[in-house]
């Protein structure tokens, strides 16, 4: 298991390998998907993933985040 984010690890006996959030099975890329579906935090937690917890779905958007602002695009 690796620390990569506040809140976000990645651990290869779960789900492939890919970032989640710690202390459960629950993929950051699943989270983000709902927020782009336009569900607000409150209602992830209600109606999907009651175990989350407000600051679990801000940890997925500030990994993303970082990401997207460290991402190197080359134009060829």
């Amino acid at each position: 298991m690796v620390k990569i984010a506040d809140r976000i690890i990645v651990d290869p006996e779960i789900c492939f390998g890919k970032p989640i959030i710690e202390g459960t099975r629950v993929p950051v890329h699943m989270v983000l998907e709902l927020l782009g579906e336009g569900l607000p935090p409150q209602e992830i937690i209600k109606k999907c993933y009651s175990h989350l917890t407000e600051e679990d779905i801000l940890a997925c958007i500030r990994y993303a985040n970082s990401l997207v602002k460290n991402e190197e695009i080359y134009v060829t």
